[in-house]
């Protein structure tokens, strides 16, 4: 209903919350900020206010609590099909990459081929001057759903699907794209990799500022995720960096987070950005046809961090090994030939 201009906003009471100052200002309850979000995703919100909301809450950064309220509110607006399909896997793919290829998709192929079912989620173009998940998935024979019913089709019959943001929630994907305009990512970005509209039992994450590893966990506790793995990647993706040392922060369940660190795989040594970056080199490499050592390292170790996850492997060498073994014996003709 209209309001006049002595009655204050429903929504501004968030706004003042997260805007009273250093000393009155706080986070956001669980139901605070699932209420909050309800409304933005309705269109309840004043332009004034999201863009108030969204940049207070980047400049104290988002808490655990603010970002599992926003994930509960956002999977309630869902349309899943009656019998929803069981995804093992959930996997966000948000960033781009602008240095490397993202290698992590033939990790994936990997974890397809071995008859694991993974549901991927992302976004692209907020960011320019970066390849984009989605732009190589028809290169690499990957279905791309227009609909949360298409999208479990898909998993049954491939054993994955890819869904856009846009599918997922178009208010969402409106949100994102706001970038250019405040200059800087919003919590969009954050709590957008955590929506596992499927429900699996594994989630993996990538992020690239490392403060956030501690709130994707928290995040995960309180949301009671089975088991989820955090680490920072490569550009922000699921990507392990095979030439650095990395932290991978496991929940699982309400208990966690346990920290393991990954030793390099091709020695801590700086790795310029790669001079090509044509995607038919991606298939190239999966068949044989090209070896690429930091692909090589890249795939089998973003696989291994994945397996670890899963639980199919007791320590970080049994992971190593698992993987590289999963690689040896992968279907060479199940992606087209480059």
């Amino acid at each position: 209903m209209p309001l006049d201009a002595h009655t204050p906003h429903p929504f501004s009471r968030f706004v003042a919350i997260l805007g009273r100052g250093k000393t009155k200002q706080r986070h956001l309850t669980l139901e605070e900020s699932s209420e909050a979000m309800a409304m933005i995703l309705a269109g309840d919100v004043l332009p004034e206010q999201l863009g108030a909301f969204l940049m207070l809450l980047r400049l104290k950064e988002e808490s655990p609590e603010e970002i599992a309220g926003f994930v509960q509110a956002t999977r309630a607006t869902f349309e899943l099909p009656d019998d929803p399909v069981a995804v093992d896997i959930d996997w966000s793919s948000y960033a781009g990459k602008r240095s490397h290829l993202p290698w992590f998709l033939l990790s994936v192929a990997v974890l397809v081929g071995s008859g694991h079912r993974v549901a991927m989620h992302g976004t692209e173009g907020h960011t320019a001057g970066r390849v984009y998940t989605r732009d190589l998935l028809p290169m690499l024979g990957f279905p791309v759903a227009g609909s949360l019913t298409e999208a479990a089709d898909q998993v049954g019959e491939t054993g994955f699907t890819y869904i856009p943001l846009e599918v997922l929630s178009p208010r969402l994907r409106e949100l994102i794209n706001l970038r250019p305009i405040f200059g800087l990512r919003s919590p969009v970005h954050t709590f957008s990799r955590m929506l596992n509209p499927f429900d699996a039992p594994v989630m993996m994450q990538g992020i690239f500022h490392r403060g956030f590893m501690d709130i994707h966990s928290g995040a995960a506790q309180i949301l009671d995720q089975p088991s989820m793995a955090v680490f920072r990647g490569e550009g922000g993706e699921i990507e392990r960096r095979p030439n650095k040392p990395v932290q991978v922060w496991t929940t699982h369940g309400q208990a966690g987070p346990h920290v393991e660190t990954w030793p390099a795989l091709i020695g801590d040594t700086y790795q310029p950005a790669a001079e090509d970056m044509s995607p038919q080199k991606m298939l190239a490499v999966w068949r044989g046809d090209v070896e690429d050592p930091y692909a090589l390292a890249s795939i089998t170790g973003t696989l291994a961090v994945a397996l670890r996850t899963m639980g199919r492997a007791e320590n970080i060498e049994t992971a190593d090994a698992l993987a590289a073994e999963l690689w040896e014996h992968r279907d060479r003709r199940a992606l087209p030939a480059p």
